[in-house]
């Protein structure tokens, strides 16, 4: 993991660091890059990327600003993700639109039409839902910190209503995931998860 990361400056990974964590967050840290930064290279190993630096940067600034009910977190990732890309990426022949349209995507999760989508966008979209799939424990561990990043935020009661809500509107889609690459690797797991806490 650490070998794609000293392919970027490391002004632009301290940046990142610095924004992942404002303000502190119990699940979209840092870490959860770190771990889509290993489903990027699972794929990549697979069926692979067709634009890797524009995925691999997708990856790092999408959820770089982050504020628990608010509804332009990934408008924001996006707009730093390209003042980023000008300011330590200048040199480079980087597809700044693709970008910040890749991150921008994670906005709509639950509403996308598979079909639409090229291979690209559907396993990285496929890589930030993983956590899904994930087993047992470390998929309460990301449940938790949801709550935990939500709590003060809104009302818990109304928290658990639409967390069941989405939960239960991921699990009636026939295809969790996108990709047949992720499909095969984490729909049965998924759907335990999801059946097991959203009732």
């Amino acid at each position: 993991m650490n070998d794609l990361l000293q392919t970027l400056p490391p002004p632009l990974l301290a940046e990142l660091k610095t924004a992942y964590a404002q303000p502190p967050r119990a699940y979209h840290n840092f870490g959860h890059v770190q771990a889509l930064l290993h489903h990027y290279r699972d794929v990549a190993a697979g069926p692979g990327w067709q634009q890797p630096l524009e995925v691999l940067l997708a990856v790092l600034y999408h959820d770089a600003i982050y504020e628990a009910g608010r509804g332009d977190n990934e408008a924001r990732s996006a707009q730093l993700a390209a003042a980023g890309i000008e300011r330590w990426l200048p040199d480079t022949a980087v597809d700044a639109a693709r970008v910040t349209a890749l991150i921008e995507l994670t906005a709509r999760h639950g509403s996308l039409d598979g079909s639409t989508l090229d291979a690209d966008a559907a396993l990285f979209l496929d890589s930030d839902m993983a956590i899904l799939g994930a087993p047992d424990a470390v998929f309460d561990a990301y449940d938790r910190g949801i709550a935990e990043e939500y709590q003060g935020k809104v009302p818990g009661f109304l928290f658990r209503l639409n967390r069941r809500r989405f939960l239960r509107k991921v699990l009636a889609q026939p295809r969790i995931f996108f990709s047949d690459f992720f499909h095969e690797r984490y729909d049965a797991q998924a759907r335990a998860n999801l059946r097991r806490v959203a009732g």
